[in-house]
């Protein structure tokens, strides 16, 4: 029998090489082995290709928060058959059990089709926001997609570019329509490096240089109303939801 493959899928753009560095690591720690396809998002990094990963070169930069490397990468993992896929932002990673605990979770499920992991903010010296977390959340880096979950990963390469801000809200409302069947990790595997701004000033704290506001999604809203019916029905089929019902105002 073979044996079964996992991956985990990362795309960059311009993050920094220890940040990268640090996620490249953490999947080669893993206690279950576990492969890593690294995509860049169109400004390749060379000292990739002797880190021992996948590196995948793309041409020029997509500018939809790492849809369209991440749904490459998935597909490729897909295509040569893997058994469990995750994925890892550039600037995150993930403890040595991260892959392990998620394959523990889902054979408690019975015919599980995904794993949700459960993850730390960090801040940028490596402690951690003590923030709780949003109810029903699943933060991209907290899926762990099994064989019966591949069918929906093409839509991390499809919803349209002007809705990718919220690419993790929309994915995990078109997986939850889908009714599969869902595991979940009940402790942290997953470590994110927090850049928002609200959390540091919820805690009462300084947010740290370099640290954003949260994402306006009026122009998603403005531009979805712009749309003809026959627009808005492509726009759909391509999220995997009702996108007016999704971003109402």
């Amino acid at each position: 029998m073979a044996r079964r493959k996992y991956a985990m899928v990362t795309p960059y753009y311009t993050e920094d090489r220890s940040l990268i560095e640090k996620c490249i690591n953490s999947v080669k720690s893993q206690s279950v082995t576990t492969d890593h396809i690294v995509v860049s998002d169109g400004v390749p990094q060379d000292w990739i290709d002797g880190a021992g990963v996948r590196h995948i070169r793309l041409d020029r930069n997509h500018a939809d928060y790492g849809n369209t490397p991440r749904a490459l990468g998935a597909l490729l993992a897909i295509g040569e058959e893997y058994d469990g896929i995750g994925l890892l932002d550039a600037d995150n990673w993930i403890e040595p059990d991260h892959v392990g605990a998620c394959l523990e979770a889902g054979k408690k499920e019975r015919n599980c089709d995904y794993v949700i992991a459960q993850m730390m903010l960090r801040r940028p010296d490596g402690s951690i926001l003590s923030v709780p977390p949003e109810p029903g959340h699943v933060d991209t880096n907290c899926f762990f997609f099994l064989r019966g979950s591949f069918s929906v990963i093409p839509y991390w390469g499809m919803m349209p570019k002007l809705i990718s801000h919220s690419c993790d809200r929309v994915f995990n409302r078109v997986i939850i329509q889908r009714g599969l069947a869902r595991a979940f990790v009940q402790h942290p595997t997953v470590n994110y490096l927090c850049m928002w701004e609200t959390f540091y000033k919820y805690l009462g704290e300084k947010p740290p240089k370099g640290a954003k506001p949260n994402i306006d999604a009026s122009h998603s809203n403005k531009w979805l109303r712009s749309l003809t019916p026959r627009e808005l029905e492509v726009a759909d089929r391509l999220a995997g939801l009702r996108t007016m019902d999704f971003f109402r105002p």
